[in-house]
């Protein structure tokens, strides 16, 4: 006589479907793989290293204004007063040479002041520049750009004013946040934040009608705002698990008293027809 050794298995089966990967439980472990980003607000200057200064990157075109009568003006609190800032910029023609696009790159005193472009550095000033404009780009501090982080970083790319009074001054009022972003591995990069409000006008003096320009006028903002990337504890992982497979034998024992609550029901009522 033989004996089928397979049918006295002593262990138990685990059924097929407790075992069958799913794509829920996959979601699940990736959510928890991959890493979040936290935000915070503090009061402090989070870049003591920079020297006091801010990197400003501009880009802006004036179609109809001479790429000669266009210049960057620099002025703040501290006393800076530069008209006609050169340094790491450049003036490319637009429209046959009728208009320009300035990009600079320079930097700022963290102190209120406000830098403009402006025909102020022409050697001679135009009777009625215009002023109509779009701004490309308008962007403090290093460049940032995170998945998860949207923010205020280029508040003013796009701005389109073409359609505005030719003979109109525009006044952009800034108000600059420091950002700070921290990855996994604690490397820190600095930013910066803005809000803006504008308005446009034409000025005059008791001389007549003064020479309009593109004004940014900032401030800084003392509250700094911090992401930090991080990845979720692997406790909180292992404590959902748990809450799910819980809920899970908890559901399935509801379903099991109910179901063997009927069935006795049923039972008592078949032996009373019977009797």
């Amino acid at each position: 006589m033989t004996f089928d050794v397979r049918r006295f298995d002593i262990y138990r089966k685990v059924p097929k479907d407790l075992t069958q990967p799913t794509y829920t439980g996959a979601f699940k472990l990736t959510g928890f793989i991959a890493t979040e980003i936290v935000n915070e607000l503090y009061v402090d200057d989070p870049d003591k290293d920079s020297g006091g200064k801010i990197d400003v990157s501009l880009n802006i075109s004036l179609p109809n204004l001479h790429c000669d009568l266009v210049g960057l003006d620099i002025q703040d609190e501290m006393g800076r007063h530069e008209v006609g800032h050169i340094e790491n910029s450049m003036k490319v023609p637009l429209n046959n040479g009728h208009g320009c696009r300035f990009e600079g790159e320079f930097s700022i005193n963290k102190v209120p002041g406000n830098f403009h472009v402006s025909t102020h550095s022409a050697t001679a000033q135009p009777q009625s520049p215009d002023m109509t404009h779009i701004i490309h780009k308008l962007a403090f501090g290093e460049k940032l750009q995170v998945q998860h982080v949207r923010g205020a970083f280029n508040a003013l790319g796009g701005a389109n004013r073409l359609q505005s009074n030719a003979l109109a001054s525009h006044d952009y009022i800034l108000k600059i946040v420091p950002t700070v972003y921290e990855d996994l591995g604690g490397k820190q990069r600095f930013s910066y934040q803005y809000t803006v409000a504008n308005k446009e006008y034409v000025a005059y003096s008791h001389t007549g009608r003064i020479i309009p320009a593109i004004w940014f006028r900032y401030d800084l903002s003392p509250i700094t705002v911090k992401y930090t990337e991080r990845r979720q504890p692997f406790y909180r992982f292992i404590t959902t698990i748990c809450a799910i497979i819980g809920g899970t034998f908890t559901v399935a024992g509801i379903i099991d008293s109910c179901i063997f609550t009927a069935s006795e029901a049923w039972k008592k009522i078949q032996i009373g027809k019977m009797s």
